[in-house]
């Protein structure tokens, strides 16, 4: 296959990355000229989590979607926020048989591309692990967790695995893109703490906030009557309960269901450092456009929302437990 990457940051550089050095497809990437640049200076360099680093020397690299006009398949890795305008970049440039895939947060994406594309067949997927950019062209795989995707693409989940990524066809992937939803939740309260996330899993402070805006979340879904998936084979519903156990409760729980990086962050948290915008308006301002066309309430994720664009201006503020949660109320 020949499969083009539009967004190509962490998420990008890395799977497209893992696709070209362990020979699964043709790579071309399409981003921004800062990472063209860095690529160009230092190479592509892709780490898992186990440590293994492999060049993927010569991969293709533009800022004009232009380039991706002979792709098989383009996997859809910008920011929610600039869905539509990347969605307008393709129209026109793709063949007619390529495929789209949406491997971004939030749960509307898919939809925005369907209405931009609609001669392509846009599937929608889930990126189930984070990647930390290092610098000087090297990204780093930094928890477990596979990708999901919408069934229809048997050759893309052929070359994914192929590259060492576990990919998941998955015919109920709606109910999946809320639970993910429900945990990227959580990336607002990296961004604000400044918390690496395994810091913030054993922070008893920072896990209760985050459990009082899953808590908050849940109540909205059950309004809209949504049911997210299982999380690792846990109900989503007992999160906030897991969460508000003690730490060394939660630090065994951790290890058994989820594998992290001593230093990975959120990605939110690296736009508040880079003064840029963030998806929270995707994450938790879902939660609270969700609950205004059911009736209910969501103050505690509307409250960090704003809290979230005050630091897009001023960067990550490093509250603690305690102040976030004095500033929810």
């Amino acid at each position: 296959m020949k499969i083009g990457v539009v967004g190509a940051g962490a998420i990008g550089c890395y799977v497209g990355g893992a696709l070209r050095t362990a020979g699964a497809a043709d790579i071309v990437l399409v981003g921004r000229s800062r990472i063209g640049d860095e690529l160009a200076a230092h190479g592509l360099s892709v780490q898992d989590f186990a440590g293994e680093r492999r060049r993927a020397d010569g991969v293709p690299f533009s800022t004009d979607p232009a380039v991706l006009a002979t792709c098989d398949a383009v996997l859809c890795c910008v920011k929610s926020g600039q869905t539509d305008e990347v969605a307008r970049s393709l129209a026109g440039v793709l063949r007619a048989d390529a495929i789209v895939v949406s491997l971004q947060n939030g749960v509307r994406n898919a939809d925005v591309l369907r209405a931009r594309l609609p001669s392509a067949r846009v599937l929608a997927g889930i990126v189930g692990f984070n990647v930390r950019s290092h610098g000087e062209g090297v990204f780093q795989r930094t928890t477990s967790g596979a990708v999901m995707l919408e069934p229809g693409a048997d050759a893309l989940v052929t070359a994914l695995r192929a590259a060492g990524i576990d990919t998941q066809p998955r015919a109920d992937l709606v109910r999946h893109q809320w639970t993910k939803l429900l945990v990227n939740l959580n990336n607002a309260v990296s961004a604000l703490s400044g918390a690496p996330t395994r810091e913030l899993m054993l922070s008893r402070g920072l896990r209760r906030v985050i459990a009082s805006i899953v808590d908050e979340a849940l109540g909205v879904l059950r309004a809209a009557k949504l049911r997210p998936a299982p999380l690792r084979g846990v109900p989503v519903r007992i999160v906030p309960f897991m969460l508000r156990l003690p730490t060394p409760i939660v630090r065994i729980a951790l290890r058994s269901q989820l594998q992290v990086d001593p230093e990975a962050r959120s990605s939110m948290w690296e736009d508040l450092a880079r003064r840029r915008p963030t998806e929270v308006d995707y994450l938790n301002g879902e939660i609270v456009r969700l609950a205004e066309q059911h009736g209910v309430e969501a103050p505690r994720n509307r409250r960090i929302v704003e809290l979230v664009h005050t630091a897009e201006r001023t960067g990550s503020p490093g509250m603690s437990g305690e102040a976030l949660a004095a500033a929810l109320g």
